[in-house]
């Protein structure tokens, strides 16, 4: 290969590394709280991707914490016990046997293969649950339903988050991979809590600077599904407004964010978990993908 030829096909590489440079600079130190789930949490090729993008932001100087839950296999371990999910509110009735089996699952499995998988880059990545060192404790979750509270078993209500374990392991360097478990303030049990809602009160309590979660959709559309634009970035107030016409799936995660952003983190964002990178395309690209999410003094703020 002649010399030009080969730096011509060199140079949109090179391209591409310098536009990530001001987001490199920007993000350095920083702490950036990732809620893993959806396709990118069963398919093979994007959980390999998801890996490589957490260890490349460790390497550029940003220190990332993994959060994740894990519904589907949750549920083919329930079935496999003969288990019956039952559902209340849009919640899964958590008996004691369930919790068993969440807890195995979330902290046994769904954590052990993340970590591993983050691991094969070195000795990065360590695995934890919200029982760990006080991180996150919770009471019973009672959702109302025609005015009545219910009992749907152990599914908690976070009331208190301690990140000093997650603290240190960033200060070592390490990436804090946590398992969407709840130890009890009251009662000696442990809860199955939301991940995006673990995810939202780890980034505020962290003072994290954004709150990716990655989701099995494009972003939050505009006039679904009369249309499939995606906004590309709206201020807490405005999210508000939409929040009772969303899915029930899309609730919790911008929940999530709009308690993030208004809680002292700077951007919260949800991102399609099924386009390979889709992390790194998210924090070191002028466009972005998906939809971010920025506190209200931000309104008119470019993208």
């Amino acid at each position: 290969m002649s010399g030009p030829t080969r730096k011509h096909t060199a140079l949109p590489k090179a391209q591409t590394l310098i536009e990530a440079l001001p987001w490199l600079t920007r993000h350095h130190g920083k702490t950036i709280v990732i809620k893993f789930g959806g396709n990118a949490m069963v398919n093979e090729e994007l959980k390999a991707a998801f890996a490589q993008d957490v260890v490349f932001l460790r390497q550029a100087g940003i220190k990332p914490v993994v959060v994740h839950g894990g519904g589907p296999q949750i549920n083919a371990q329930l079935d496999k016990e003969g288990l019956v999910s039952e559902f209340k509110a849009g919640l899964r009735v958590t008996t004691p046997e369930a919790m068993d089996v969440v807890r195995m699952v979330l902290a046994g499995q769904v954590q052990r293969e993340l970590v591993g998988l983050l691991n094969q880059h070195g000795p990065l990545a360590v695995g934890m649950t919200g029982e760990d060192a006080h991180t996150i404790s919770a009471v019973q979750h009672r959702p109302q339903i025609g005015g009545e509270s219910v009992d749907i078993g152990r599914v908690g209500e976070i009331t208190a988050i301690d990140t000093g374990a997650i603290v240190a392991l960033l200060n070592d360097g390490r990436i804090p991979v946590i398992s969407s478990i709840a130890r009890s303030a009251d009662d000696g049990h442990v809860y199955n809590v939301n991940a995006d809602t673990a995810a939202a009160a780890l980034a505020a309590s962290l003072g994290a600077e954004t709150l990716m979660v990655l989701t099995d959709v494009e972003g939050l559309y505009a006039d679904w599904p009369n249309s499939d634009e995606v906004i590309s970035q709206l201020t807490a107030s405005e999210l508000e407004k939409l929040l009772p016409e969303l899915s029930s799936g899309m609730v919790p995660k911008m929940e999530g964010c709009l308690h993030a952003v208004r809680n002292g983190v700077h951007t919260a964002r949800v991102i399609d978990g099924r386009v390979q990178h889709s992390i790194l395309l998210e924090i070191f690209t002028d466009e972005g993908i998906g939809t971010m999410v920025v506190p209200d003094e931000h309104e008119g703020g470019a993208r």
